[in-house]
Parts: C-alpha cells; sequence; structure tokens
C-alpha cells in the first residue's frame, strides 16, 4: 500500500513505485483529455491557488487546465498582482491564503528552496511548479510519461540530457526520476554548464556532442538559462550552436528510433534546429499534451485520493478515476 503524500516538493528520494502511481494515474486522465467532454467532478469543492513569481506560459496554464478539467476552483496571483509588490513577506502572504481555508498551493518561485519553506508552515499541500535551480518535478513527471508511453519499461534505457546542465531544474528532476525508474543517464553541454561533483548525481557526463547521443533512446534537450546565469558561459549562440545543437546532421548519427525531447521554450536555431523541432522525431507538443494529464494526477493524488478513506494500490487507482459528466 502507497500512503498518500500531502506535498509534492521535488522527485529527489521518490521510490520508484510512487513514480508509478502518478504515471499510472496520469494515464487514466489523459484518457479523459481525449473525450468530447474532458471535465469530471473529481475536486468539485476544492480551491487552488498557482502562485507565480517567475514568467511562465506552459506550466502556469497546464496547472491551471489540469484543475479545471477537475472541477477545482482555481486562482492565480502573481508577484505584480500581489500584495508582495507592496512589501508583504511571502510566509505572510501564504498565511492569508491559508486563513482563506485553500487546499493546495502550486508555486513558482526564483529562489530554491521556497516550496519546502511553505510546506512546513501551511495546512494546505504545496506543488513546487519550479524553485530557483533545484527542481521542477512535474516537468519531471511528464517527460518521464512521455518517454514510458513511447519506450514501455525505462530500466535500461538509455536518455542523453543535453545543455543547460548547472541551471536547469528540469535536469534534476529529470536524473532522480530516471534514475529511480532504473534509466542510463548521461548529460551532456559545455564545461562551463555542468555543475560541480556532476558524477555524484549517478550519471555519466560526456562533452562531445555526437558520443552522447549515439546509443541514445532519448535526447533531452535543454534550453540555455540565460536568466539565471550570473556571466556568460559560452562565447555565443553560433558557438553553442555549432558544438551543441541538436541538428538533422546530428540525429542522422543516432539509433532510428531515437527521439527528441524539450521542456520550451525553446531557442531554435540554438539548441534546436527548426527542422528537429517540427520533424518526426519531436514529441514537444505531446510533452505539453502529456502535462496537462499529469497534473490532474499530481491534484487528485495529492488532495483527491489523500482524502479517501482507502488508500489504493497502483493498479486500483486508475480504476478510481470518476468518469466524465456533460
Amino acid at each position: 500500500m502507497i500512503q498518500p503524500r500531502k506535498h509534492l516538493l521535488g522527485l529527489e528520494g521518490m521510490q520508484a513505485q510512487e513514480i508509478y502511481q502518478i504515471l499510472d494515474t496520469s494515464r487514466s486522465f489523459h484518457e479523459i483529455l481525449e473525450r468530447q467532454v474532458k471535465k469530471v467532478p473529481t475536486l468539485r469543492g476544492r480551491s487552488m491557488i498557482n502562485a507565480f513569481f517567475e514568467p511562465s506560459t506552459r506550466t502556469r496554464v497546464s496547472f491551471e487546465l489540469a484543475q479545471k478539467r477537475l472541477s477545482a476552483d482555481t486562482i492565480n496571483i502573481t508577484t505584480s498582482g500581489s500584495s508582495m509588490s507592496k512589501g508583504e513577506t511571502l510566509r505572510d502572504m501564504v498565511a492569508n491564503l491559508e486563513a482563506m481555508r485553500v487546499d493546495m498551493i502550486v508555486i513558482r518561485h526564483g529562489t530554491s528552496g521556497v516550496p519546502h519553506m511553505l510546506a512546513e508552515h501551511t495546512r494546505a499541500s504545496v506543488v513546487n511548479a519550479g524553485d530557483g535551480t533545484h527542481e521542477h518535478p512535474t516537468q519531471g513527471l511528464l517527460d518521464l510519461y512521455t518517454m514510458r508511453e513511447r519506450l514501455g519499461d525505462l530500466a535500461g534505457r538509455r536518455v542523453t540530457i543535453l545543455g543547460d546542465i548547472a541551471h536547469s531544474r528540469v535536469a534534476r528532476s529529470n536524473i532522480w526520476g530516471l534514475r529511480a525508474l532504473g534509466a542510463r543517464v548521461t548529460v551532456c553541454g559545455p564545461r562551463t554548464m555542468m555543475p560541480k561533483r556532476v558524477e555524484d548525481l549517478g550519471v555519466h557526463v560526456e562533452y562531445d556532442l555526437r558520443r552522447a547521443v549515439r546509443d541514445a533512446d532519448v535526447i533531452n534537450v535543454l534550453r540555455i538559462q540565460l536568466e539565471r546565469q550570473g556571466t556568460n558561459t559560452f562565447p555565443g549562440v553560433r558557438e553553442y550552436a555549432r558544438m551543441f545543437g541538436i541538428t538533422n546532421e546530428v540525429l542522422n548519427t543516432t539509433k532510428p528510433e531515437c527521439f527528441v525531447m524539450h521542456p520550451g521554450p525553446m531557442n531554435r536555431g540554438v539548441e534546436i534546429s527548426p527542422e528537429v523541432a517540427d520533424g518526426p522525431r519531436a514529441v514537444i507538443l505531446q510533452q505539453v499534451t502529456n502535462g496537462v494529464a499529469v497534473r490532474m494526477a499530481v491534484c487528485y493524488l495529492l488532495i483527491g485520493a489523500a482524502g479517501e478513506e482507502e488508500t489504493r494500490t497502483v493498479h486500483e487507482l486508475p480504476r478510481a478515476v470518476p468518469a466524465a459528466t456533460a
């Protein structure tokens, strides 16, 4: 039996069985998204706050859509639209939100560890939608879901994560999740974009692009995190594209079944060429679709399934998803 979690703060330390529970539940919600009526009453009467203190389109809209598909009441706040612009502290803001009896707070913040701090000071469930350079767990989960739908069992599969590893929270969530499921992870990028002691994460490190992708089943291309880099970490975008950009020429050196992922937003012509991004071996838009299903599953498991009298096993959870209503 899997005990329900109260928060989703990261994938580090999460066991394979917990990840499979989320992925299996996501598949059930994905089926709902394919119906003509895409809404279920699962979280009717529950209230959720999406607090985004960094720019976001995909993640914020994906969470909001997932919550509305579950019939939850959703409110979005940003730094400019909150009392924090008047000097209120984050902790005071959360205390006021909790006084309104919200059930879940989804937060994105530029400082690593903020979701963990909030989880210690609120009775609401907290979901980390990206904190600094630490983690982005729902992006990691939707990436795992996309890989699993294409490849089946991920144990022994080779995944190459390419790009700005040092500043990427997506990279860390992917690494923790992939390792928990038994995948073999290679990271590749400029030496100036590698974190210190990166090998301690349990990954293989490559600095030559073609060696890094030669045997890969999946290439997950990361965006260059210019807004998080204190100084320039490479000579220029042309140099980066020449050395580490994924092009059709590079893909021709990989296995025919190897496919390309990207968490977005993309810098076309820099880390990925337009031909690859729009080509048949890219699953980037599938990731976006899968993100809604995964976030529906996360919300359900944290405040829907957790409130039920009986904790279900991984195999029972998909059957517990309510049918759509007109």
